[in-house]
């Protein structure tokens, strides 16, 4: 089985996201074992485990969540236990369920994600006006949120997390649920976003085609340990196998399952996040 032997960068300055020796424990089971990546700038990364690998636990203290039991994490340049401020400025994210309050209009939404982050008026008009037109949800912008599809959903929460300019998005299992069509159209976004803006995507799937077709890098996490690192053709020579699936089962011999959240629960990890100091 291939190992991923954490190295520095040769240019540190690509370095985005800097993962080195990192473990969680809660009590005496060790979610997160000592593992180190890093993720340069304006890539899209994928970050791919089973179940209980450890990528959600990971993905929480990349976020200001958690508290890693020892290593260090940063991003941009900003360690992320002691800047979590800092931190948050940095990244937008977008979680497996919408986050969205229903009873307010996408452009309301937009306006109260940019109070949040103290975006100035002029800005967060210009913006949010720019992004609704990105999503193609301009023409809606005045419409409640509970009246949107799925699909325009996720637009609308991808455009919110992208309101204040963030260096990275997060995205934990975006596309779930939605049909392959929506899926593709949403992924299109994120591209021109991604080379316009020369943003870093940071996303978890359970659709392997989609983190094959899309992902520059893909990291396949089990049992709390990094176990490869590399482009979807380098996973796939390395195993000797046809397609990302296929190099995903030979190396974890598990299959992804959705994992299941509500749409409360994204709001109050957001909650969380803003509340920890």
């Amino acid at each position: 089985m291939a190992r991923f032997d954490h190295k520095a960068s040769s240019a540190q300055t690509d370095v985005i996201i800097d993962v080195k020796n990192l473990v969680k424990r809660f009590d005496k089971f060790e979610a997160v074992k000592n593992i180190s990546f890093q993720v340069k700038r304006g890539q899209i990364f994928a970050f791919l485990g089973p179940n209980g690998a450890g990528k959600s636990t990971t993905i929480k203290m990349l976020t200001t969540l958690l508290d890693p039991t020892s290593g260090s994490l940063t991003v941009g340049g900003l360690d992320v236990v002691k800047e979590q401020s800092k931190v948050r400025s940095q990244f937008g994210i977008v979680f497996q369920d919408p986050s969205l309050d229903d009873e307010l209009t996408a452009y309301e939404n937009m306006q109260f994600h940019a109070a949040l982050y103290a975006v100035d008026i002029k800005t967060r008009v210009s913006r949010t006006e720019y992004l609704l037109k990105l999503v193609d949800l301009w023409d809606r912008r005045d419409s409640l949120v509970k009246t949107f599809s799925g699909g325009m959903k996720r637009r609308l929460e991808i455009a919110r997390g992208l309101l204040h300019h963030p260096k990275i998005l997060y995205l934990d299992e975006p596309t779930l649920g939605l049909d392959p069509q929506t899926r593709n159209s949403m992924w299109e976004h994120i591209k021109i976003l991604n080379e316009k803006e020369n943003m870093t995507v940071f996303f978890t799937t359970h659709y392997m085609e989609e983190a094959e077709r899309v992902a520059d890098t893909v990291a396949i996490i089990d049992h709390g340990k990094v176990l490869t690192i590399g482009s979807p053709k380098d996973l796939m020579r390395q195993t000797k196998t046809q397609n990302l699936e296929d190099a995903f089962l030979k190396l974890t011999g598990k299959h992804l399952r959705a994992e299941e959240a509500s749409s409360a629960e994204g709001m109050r990890q957001m909650a969380r996040m803003w509340g920890r100091k």
